[in-house]
Protein backbone atom coordinates (compact mmCIF):
# COMPACT_ATOMS: atom_id res chain seq x y z
CA UNK A 1 0.00 0.00 0.00
CA UNK A 2 1.32 3.45 -0.92
CA UNK A 3 2.22 5.59 2.08
CA UNK A 4 2.51 9.33 2.56
CA UNK A 5 6.29 9.02 2.57
CA UNK A 6 6.18 7.08 -0.71
CA UNK A 7 4.25 9.92 -2.33
CA UNK A 8 6.61 12.57 -0.98
CA UNK A 9 9.76 10.68 -1.97
CA UNK A 10 8.40 10.25 -5.50
CA UNK A 11 7.50 13.95 -5.74
CA UNK A 12 11.03 14.88 -4.67
CA UNK A 13 12.26 12.88 -7.68
CA UNK A 14 9.80 14.66 -9.97
CA UNK A 15 7.33 11.75 -10.12
CA UNK A 16 3.86 12.99 -9.18
CA UNK A 17 0.46 11.37 -8.69
CA UNK A 18 -1.53 10.97 -11.89
CA UNK A 19 -3.23 14.20 -12.97
CA UNK A 20 -6.60 12.44 -12.99
CA UNK A 21 -8.64 14.80 -10.82
CA UNK A 22 -8.86 12.27 -8.01
CA UNK A 23 -8.09 12.44 -4.30
CA UNK A 24 -5.97 9.80 -2.59
CA UNK A 25 -6.50 9.25 1.12
CA UNK A 26 -3.59 7.78 3.09
CA UNK A 27 -3.00 7.18 6.78
CA UNK A 28 -1.15 9.70 8.90
CA UNK A 29 2.50 8.90 9.34
CA UNK A 30 2.39 10.45 12.81
CA UNK A 31 -0.40 11.24 15.29
CA UNK A 32 0.88 14.82 15.18
CA UNK A 33 0.33 15.50 11.47
CA UNK A 34 -2.82 15.45 9.33
CA UNK A 35 -3.56 17.56 6.31
CA UNK A 36 -3.80 17.96 2.56
CA UNK A 37 -1.25 17.99 -0.24
CA UNK A 38 -2.38 19.34 -3.61
CA UNK A 39 -0.43 18.42 -6.72
CA UNK A 40 -1.41 19.13 -10.33
CA UNK A 41 -4.96 17.74 -10.73
CA UNK A 42 -4.50 15.30 -7.84
CA UNK A 43 -4.77 15.73 -4.08
CA UNK A 44 -3.59 13.64 -1.16
CA UNK A 45 -5.41 13.79 2.18
CA UNK A 46 -3.43 12.28 5.02
CA UNK A 47 -5.62 11.45 7.96
CA UNK A 48 -6.71 8.63 10.23
CA UNK A 49 -10.33 9.58 9.65
CA UNK A 50 -12.60 7.35 7.55
CA UNK A 51 -11.67 7.75 3.85
CA UNK A 52 -15.38 7.45 2.99
CA UNK A 53 -16.05 10.60 5.02
CA UNK A 54 -13.36 12.46 3.05
CA UNK A 55 -14.75 11.45 -0.35
CA UNK A 56 -18.37 12.05 0.65
CA UNK A 57 -17.57 15.52 1.99
CA UNK A 58 -15.68 16.43 -1.17
CA UNK A 59 -18.58 15.27 -3.36
CA UNK A 60 -20.93 17.53 -1.43
CA UNK A 61 -19.06 20.71 -2.31
CA UNK A 62 -20.35 23.08 -4.97
CA UNK A 63 -16.98 23.92 -6.48
CA UNK A 64 -14.45 22.85 -9.08
CA UNK A 65 -13.54 19.25 -8.12
CA UNK A 66 -9.88 19.99 -8.85
CA UNK A 67 -9.92 22.61 -6.10
CA UNK A 68 -12.17 20.80 -3.64
CA UNK A 69 -9.55 19.68 -1.12
CA UNK A 70 -8.34 23.27 -0.69
CA UNK A 71 -11.84 24.73 -0.60
CA UNK A 72 -12.49 26.56 2.69
CA UNK A 73 -15.68 24.55 3.26
CA UNK A 74 -13.84 21.24 3.09
CA UNK A 75 -10.99 22.49 5.25
CA UNK A 76 -13.46 23.83 7.83
CA UNK A 77 -15.23 20.47 7.92
CA UNK A 78 -11.89 18.65 8.20
CA UNK A 79 -10.84 20.87 11.11
CA UNK A 80 -14.13 20.40 12.90
CA UNK A 81 -14.08 16.64 12.37
CA UNK A 82 -10.55 16.26 13.73
CA UNK A 83 -10.60 18.98 16.38
CA UNK A 84 -7.43 20.43 14.91
CA UNK A 85 -6.35 23.89 13.80
CA UNK A 86 -4.60 25.25 10.71
CA UNK A 87 -2.71 28.43 9.96
CA UNK A 88 -2.36 28.85 6.19
CA UNK A 89 -2.15 27.16 2.81
CA UNK A 90 1.54 26.95 1.93
CA UNK A 91 3.45 26.44 -1.26
CA UNK A 92 5.40 23.18 -1.03
CA UNK A 93 8.98 23.35 -2.31
CA UNK A 94 11.79 20.80 -2.48
CA UNK A 95 15.50 21.04 -3.20
CA UNK A 96 18.00 18.21 -3.75
CA UNK A 97 21.17 17.97 -1.65
CA UNK A 98 23.97 20.16 -2.89
CA UNK A 99 27.71 19.39 -2.84
CA UNK A 100 30.30 21.76 -1.49
CA UNK A 101 30.73 23.83 1.62
CA UNK A 102 28.08 26.25 2.91
CA UNK A 103 28.55 29.77 1.54
CA UNK A 104 28.62 31.33 5.02
CA UNK A 105 29.85 30.49 8.51
CA UNK A 106 27.35 28.50 10.57
CA UNK A 107 27.44 27.74 14.29
CA UNK A 108 25.26 24.91 15.53
CA UNK A 109 23.02 25.79 18.44
CA UNK A 110 23.63 23.31 21.27
CA UNK A 111 21.14 24.88 23.70
CA UNK A 112 18.02 22.67 23.68
CA UNK A 113 16.09 25.54 25.26
CA UNK A 114 16.77 27.99 22.41
CA UNK A 115 13.39 29.47 21.38
CA UNK A 116 13.72 28.36 17.75
CA UNK A 117 14.51 24.79 18.76
CA UNK A 118 11.73 24.67 21.33
CA UNK A 119 9.22 25.92 18.78
CA UNK A 120 10.42 23.63 15.99
CA UNK A 121 10.01 20.58 18.21
CA UNK A 122 6.30 21.29 18.25
CA UNK A 123 6.20 20.54 14.52
CA UNK A 124 9.23 18.39 13.78
CA UNK A 125 11.45 15.64 15.14
CA UNK A 126 15.26 15.38 15.17
CA UNK A 127 15.53 19.17 15.18
CA UNK A 128 18.89 20.87 14.63
CA UNK A 129 19.58 24.58 14.30
CA UNK A 130 22.45 26.84 13.30
CA UNK A 131 23.09 30.55 13.61
CA UNK A 132 24.83 32.86 11.18
CA UNK A 133 25.40 36.57 11.54
CA UNK A 134 21.87 37.92 11.33
CA UNK A 135 19.98 34.66 10.82
CA UNK A 136 18.92 31.24 12.07
CA UNK A 137 18.61 28.01 10.09
CA UNK A 138 16.46 25.16 11.45
CA UNK A 139 15.98 21.64 10.10
CA UNK A 140 13.98 18.66 11.32
CA UNK A 141 11.70 15.84 10.24
CA UNK A 142 8.13 16.89 9.64
CA UNK A 143 5.29 15.60 7.47
CA UNK A 144 5.74 11.92 6.66
CA UNK A 145 9.25 12.00 8.13
CA UNK A 146 10.53 14.25 5.34
CA UNK A 147 13.41 16.61 6.13
CA UNK A 148 12.18 20.22 6.36
CA UNK A 149 13.94 23.58 6.61
CA UNK A 150 12.95 27.00 7.89
CA UNK A 151 14.95 30.19 8.30
CA UNK A 152 14.66 33.45 10.15
CA UNK A 153 16.50 36.63 9.14
CA UNK A 154 16.90 39.60 11.46
CA UNK A 155 15.04 42.71 10.36
CA UNK A 156 18.18 44.81 10.24
CA UNK A 157 19.94 42.63 7.65
CA UNK A 158 17.10 41.82 5.29
CA UNK A 159 17.26 42.53 1.54
CA UNK A 160 20.95 41.52 1.46
CA UNK A 161 20.60 37.93 0.26
CA UNK A 162 21.11 36.28 3.65
CA UNK A 163 17.93 34.21 3.35
CA UNK A 164 19.08 32.78 0.03
CA UNK A 165 22.50 31.96 1.49
CA UNK A 166 20.93 30.19 4.48
CA UNK A 167 18.61 27.99 2.44
CA UNK A 168 21.48 27.23 0.04
CA UNK A 169 23.64 26.22 3.00
CA UNK A 170 20.85 23.93 4.18
CA UNK A 171 21.10 21.92 0.95
CA UNK A 172 24.83 21.50 1.58
CA UNK A 173 24.26 20.09 5.06
CA UNK A 174 22.05 17.18 3.97
CA UNK A 175 22.22 13.98 1.94
CA UNK A 176 18.54 13.80 0.95
CA UNK A 177 15.87 16.10 -0.52
CA UNK A 178 15.02 19.08 1.65
CA UNK A 179 11.49 20.41 1.89
CA UNK A 180 10.14 23.87 2.67
CA UNK A 181 6.73 25.41 3.16
CA UNK A 182 6.26 29.06 2.21
CA UNK A 183 3.06 31.11 2.41
CA UNK A 184 2.23 32.23 -1.16
CA UNK A 185 2.02 35.85 -0.07
CA UNK A 186 5.57 35.75 1.30
CA UNK A 187 7.10 36.71 -2.03
CA UNK A 188 10.45 37.54 -0.45
CA UNK A 189 10.90 34.02 0.91
CA UNK A 190 9.56 32.46 -2.27
CA UNK A 191 12.18 34.28 -4.32
CA UNK A 192 14.93 33.29 -1.88
CA UNK A 193 14.09 29.60 -2.02
CA UNK A 194 13.72 29.52 -5.78
CA UNK A 195 17.01 31.41 -6.23
CA UNK A 196 18.61 28.74 -4.03
CA UNK A 197 17.39 25.93 -6.31
CA UNK A 198 14.19 24.82 -4.58
CA UNK A 199 11.30 24.13 -6.93
CA UNK A 200 7.57 24.40 -6.15
CA UNK A 201 5.78 21.05 -6.43
CA UNK A 202 2.35 21.78 -4.98
CA UNK A 203 0.43 23.25 -2.08
CA UNK A 204 -0.23 21.96 1.41
CA UNK A 205 -2.31 22.53 4.51
CA UNK A 206 -1.02 21.13 7.79
CA UNK A 207 -3.63 20.39 10.46
CA UNK A 208 -2.07 20.91 13.87
CA UNK A 209 -3.14 19.67 17.26
CA UNK A 210 -5.71 21.98 18.83
CA UNK A 211 -3.29 22.69 21.67
CA UNK A 212 0.22 23.29 20.27
CA UNK A 213 3.08 21.77 22.20
CA UNK A 214 4.82 25.14 22.31
CA UNK A 215 2.24 27.86 22.31
CA UNK A 216 3.26 31.48 22.26
CA UNK A 217 5.97 31.29 19.61
CA UNK A 218 5.73 32.29 15.98
CA UNK A 219 7.30 30.72 12.92
CA UNK A 220 8.37 32.49 9.75
CA UNK A 221 7.28 29.39 7.77
CA UNK A 222 10.06 30.12 5.32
Amino acid sequence: METLRDILDAAARGVFPSADGRTTVVAQASPRDAGVLAFTAHSVVFTDEDPDWVHETLRGLDCDPLAATMNPRFLAAFLERTGRRAETIDTMLVGPPLPGEPPLALREIEDAGHPRIVYARGRRDEVRAWTADGGVLVMGRGIGGRLEVSVEVDEGVRHRGLGRLLVTAARQLVAEPLWAQVAPGNARSMRAFQAAGYRPVGAEVLLLSATPRNAGCSDSRS
